[in-house]
């Protein structure tokens, strides 16, 4: 993805620049930036002509202006400031790199973000308009899409109206990188699973590894089988395509921190096994390894922000297939823990990854705390939509701290409980636990499965269902957690 140049001057020289954007509020209002410029008359004609009325989201392209040496200027409407959110701002942002996209603004001079929602910093608006900007710059554009042209966008140079100061710089970079981290998410998420395979996964973190120093390790086969990830394994034996365990290490910390560990489900394709899933939308299951896709992601925004913490990510990685080998319901098999299991659903296969994972993740790397993220229950997008992620977990300091980081981000989760009620609907009569529970708070269930793994260790669950694409005419990755997991390590690194 080419990369945005962005600046930080107090006092720009317009004529340094092809196109200023300038924020608008309804009924002519404007900012004082507008003034500065000599530009407060011409917005309030426009409004008494309802030629730009500054509805949030609404933009308009002045060519030629006397004003500004002949620079073009951007208008962008927020609406009633009394009403402006974090949302609605966002949307406003949205539509103003759609409309630089269409256009030939090649160096900018954005203002917007002096006029950011009352309730957020000022650093706030420069993180979601440097992620929104160079987001705008997402193509997929995979061989599998034939002769489609790469996009190639023109504007190169984005200067803000802002103080140099260190924590804006550091705002501008944590927005820039996140949507570098999230580029290379989508990217994986959208790929056909006869291209994205466990081995391909393996291959990307491994270059990943190369340029950015990380140390990247990855079991076959053969090794968890002797390691005994029976219930990771399970889930494999269906499958001709070799699974993977793909360990990834960031080391930016001191050599005894104990690290955040990062666990991936990988399911690179999803058929349900024996348990087939309906063939309606079966194509959309290639996304059922979001959250490995989301870990190397934040991985690659590490790369650019090189923050002083320790980080590894863990990612069970294997197709889920029917064949005269997979694993059959009442199969009863054994984790890597010990505790054996009852396969009830062969397609409540993320689990099974996840519990070898997630024990492998603590025994290899005496984690502080482990955070996984799955794609892992439709009951969570019939909870919360597609919206918000699920979000469940051991330690209530972390889920704040979680919850903290999406509310900042505006990739926002929504705790769910767990407890010994709903852990009750996972007994087995032919095993230490069942695989499922019923019908009923499927997401808590498969939370509370997880939870038998995780309870020595600061642990919180994801469940990225609902969020990690969205389906329809706009079908595609969203690259969502990485921005809440990225700003809530840098939070870590602070602290």
């Amino acid at each position: 993805m080419k990369k945005i140049h962005f600046n930080l001057i107090p006092n720009p020289n317009l004529t340094n620049f092809d196109t200023l954007v300038l924020p608008v509020f309804d009924k002519g209002r404007s900012i004082s930036a507008a003034a500065s410029f000599g530009l407060h008359e011409l917005i309030e004609k426009l409004d008494a002509q309802d030629d730009f009325k500054g509805k949030c989201g609404q933009t308009l392209m002045l060519l030629n202006q006397n004003l500004l040496n002949g620079a073009r200027l951007l208008l962008v409407g927020l609406g009633d400031p009394d009403k402006l959110t974090a949302k609605s701002y966002i949307s406003a942002i949205q539509a103003m790199a759609k409309a630089l996209d269409n256009s030939g603004a090649c160096q900018i001079l954005d203002t917007t973000h002096l006029a950011t929602p009352s309730d957020q910093l000022g650093q706030w608006g420069l993180f979601q308009n440097s992620l929104i900007l160079q987001r705008s710059f997402y193509d997929y554009a995979h061989a599998s899409r034939g002769e489609h042209t790469a996009k190639d966008p023109k504007l190169s140079q984005v200067t803000f109206m802002s103080e140099d100061s260190q924590e804006y710089k550091l705002a501008v970079s944590q927005g820039q990188a996140t949507a570098i981290g999230m580029a290379l998410t989508q990217d994986l998420a959208n790929m056909p699973s006869n291209f994205c395979t466990p081995a391909y996964l393996a291959e990307t973190a491994i270059e990943l590894g190369k340029q950015a120093g990380f140390n990247v390790q990855v079991l076959e086969r053969e090794q968890m089988l002797e390691m005994g990830m029976g219930a990771f394994m399970s889930v494999a034996q269906g499958t001709d395509t070799p699974p993977k365990m793909i360990s990834i290490q960031y080391q930016g910390g001191s050599a005894d921190q104990a690290p955040i560990a990062l666990v991936g489900k990988g399911v690179t394709f999803d058929t349900g096994g024996i348990s087939l899933k309906p063939g309606a939308s079966m194509d959309e299951m290639k996304y059922d390894m979001g959250g490995a896709a989301t870990v190397l992601g934040v991985f690659q925004a590490l790369a650019e922000l090189k923050p002083n913490i320790n980080v590894v990510g863990v990612i069970p990685s294997t197709e889920n297939m029917p064949s005269g080998n997979a694993v059959k319901p009442g199969d009863v098999v054994t984790s890597l823990s010990g505790q054996t299991i009852e396969v009830l659903n062969t397609d409540a296969e993320g689990r099974l990854l996840l519990c070898d994972a997630l024990t492998y993740a603590q025994q290899t790397y005496q984690p502080g705390l482990v955070i996984d993220i799955a794609t892992l229950t439709g009951a969570c997008i019939i909870a919360l939509g597609n919206h918000v992620s699920g979000l469940l977990g051991n330690d209530q300091a972390l889920i704040d701290q979680l919850l903290k980081a999406g509310n900042t981000t505006y990739d926002r989760f929504w705790q769910l409980p767990l407890g010994e009620e709903w852990d009750e609907q996972l007994k087995s009569n032919f095993a230490d636990m069942a695989n499922i529970g019923g019908r009923e708070a499927g997401t808590i269930t498969a939370a509370q499965f997880l939870a038998r793994y995780t309870k020595d260790v600061k642990w919180a669950h994801l469940d990225i269902a609902g969020t990690a694409w969205q389906s329809g005419a706009n079908k595609g990755a969203s690259g969502r957690p990485v921005p809440a997991l990225v700003e809530f390590i840098l939070q870590q690194a602070q602290s």
